[in-house]
């Protein structure tokens, strides 16, 4: 008898395709555009009814006992054979760290991340659970998890003993295989590994007794997968009570004497500013990990819109064009000199700017009545106020943290600009300001009053087709690229611009 596993392609964790270009809905006159991924993953489905339920039952299916490791590369391998993804949800590492993480999965070494903030350690942690099995058997009522095969407790042993192949097996989904901790300072070694319960002394269990031992997380994760979060914030004594778990595979609890062979794959990240100043993980506990792997920031700007488009959650349209700017600035500002690049701009900044657009644009249509909210590149000015918190600058910088934020701003618009639009005939749009004339735009100009303003204008349609609206764009779509042409065209000195004290942005000639 065969147990379901995460290789079975019915058993895979459901994706969601939403309409890509900022979450809003599709038109159905324009061709479809690049799917956003969503993970929509159930936590513990219902256990299936034909699973054995005793210890007889499993031994006659013909059940298997593995570890965790042996089944993290088991299924690992099935899914590469397969073609299928491996690890859900991680955008951008495909080339780089996840095979240096397979390399690792495959020779059983636990790992430690080593990556700057907003970089997917811990979302890359957390996929590993999906390689694990469906289900997998427990003893029923069990505190460590343990396999019906080998009890490790001594109220397991005894239960075993009494009770031979009436034994009751539950079953224990993948979701539930996981435990995590943040190395706050709080963290004390009862926390990971167990301490004393005062609670079942009184009860009336003598001190000696195995059993008056309340476990911490580690063994609680028995059979699991377990991480521990910026690991070098672990007080180095702290630190210690980790040695046993990754060579010996057991845990020590005050006097007792005490072994459980623990079963499990550890994991830990790490900030390498951290891991060298801040705090540090212990010489004893870095030789014991099997792998370290550094992690790193998107390295193509295809990856960076791919990751604010998985991550962002829009509450407006935001057009492909407008997400570029949004990731060319987030690449600008973590390319800048006057920027802490030790500190690092954690992807979590593009991720939060692409959402700051967005309300933006569904602030203008609230308060303008607008049927529809499309993010325009003028959005994107209101990013550099609100979120230049997120970015630590370089000593010497105090005071210029906007200038220097909405100069690489300009410069991401002028780049898309330049990407989308380079070529093209604009003088059409040149013209519209000639003798003295203007148009507004800015947060408090509708869709339909710039399109009354800028009217039939030559090149318009070809302008629209070379960002992708297809050709029947809404008004808010058609408005978001002539604001993108006339933002481009002041920033290639062919416009003046003027901002008024309402939030008017006025191009003049």
């Amino acid at each position: 008898m065969t147990f379901p596993t995460l290789a079975d392609p019915h058993l895979t964790h459901k994706v969601a395709l939403g309409e890509d270009g900022g979450g809003g809905a599709g038109h159905p006159s324009r061709p479809a555009r690049r799917p956003t991924y969503r993970c929509q993953v159930s936590i513990a489905p219902p256990e299936p009814h034909a699973l054995p339920r005793t210890l007889g039952e499993l031994r006659a299916s013909g059940h298997e006992q593995r570890t965790v490791k042996a089944e993290l590369r088991h299924n690992l391998l099935q899914r590469m054979r397969a073609g299928l993804p491996r690890f859900e949800g991680i955008v951008g590492f495909d080339d780089t760290v996840l095979p240096e993480v397979e390399r690792a999965l495959l020779a059983g070494h636990d790992m430690v991340l080593l990556g700057e903030r907003g970089q997917g350690k811990t979302r890359l942690i957390r996929s590993l659970v999906g390689l694990l099995d469906e289900w997998t058997p427990v003893i029923e009522g069990s505190e460590l998890n343990e396999h019906p095969y080998e009890p490790l407790t001594p109220a397991s042993r005894r239960r075993a003993s009494e009770l031979g192949d009436a034994l009751p097996v539950g079953w224990l989904h993948r979701s539930l295989r996981y435990g995590e901790k943040l190395a706050t300072p709080d963290t004390s070694v009862g926390d990971l590994v167990g301490d004393v319960d005062p609670v079942r002394v009184a009860q009336g269990r003598t001190l000696g007794d195995p059993e008056t031992i309340h476990f911490g997380l580690v063994p609680r994760t028995n059979r699991g997968v377990f991480a521990v979060n910026e690991l070098p914030d672990l007080a180095e004594r702290i630190q210690v009570a980790l040695l046993n778990v990754l060579e010996e595979r057991d845990i020590q609890v005050r006097g007792y004497q005490l072994r459980l062979p623990l079963d499990l794959l550890l994991v830990a990240s790490a900030n390498p500013e951290d891991y060298t100043n801040r705090g540090r993980i212990i010489t004893p506990l870095k030789d014991r990990f099997g792998a370290e792997i550094r992690t790193h920031y998107p390295l193509d700007l295809d990856v960076e819109l791919d990751l604010v488009r998985q991550e962002a959650d829009l509450c407006a349209t935001v057009p492909t064009h407008v997400l570029e700017v949004v990731a060319r600035f987030t690449r600008a500002v973590r390319e800048s000199p006057a920027v802490d690049a030790r500190s690092g701009v954690s992807a979590r900044f593009a991720v939060a700017a692409a959402e700051t657009v967005a309300a933006s644009a569904l602030r203008r249509a609230a308060l303008l009545d607008e049927p529809e909210p499309v993010a325009r590149v003028g959005d994107a000015e209101s990013v550099v106020g609100t979120l230049r918190g997120k970015v630590e600058f370089e000593s010497g910088q105090e005071g210029r943290e906007i200038e220097v934020l909405s100069h690489l701003l300009r410069t991401a618009v002028a780049e898309t600009f330049r990407a989308h639009l380079a070529g093209l005939d604009l003088s059409g749009f040149v013209a519209l300001v000639a003798d003295g004339e203007s148009i507004e735009t800015g947060e408090l100009v509708s869709a339909a009053e710039v399109l009354q303003q800028v009217g039939s204008v030559a090149g318009l349609a070809k302008v629209l087709d070379r960002l992708g609206m297809g050709d029947a764009p809404t008004p808010g779509e058609a408005a978001a690229g002539i604001e993108l042409v006339l933002e481009g065209l002041h920033l290639t000195r062919r416009l003046a611009k003027d901002t008024t004290d309402d939030g008017r942005t006025v191009y003049g000639g």
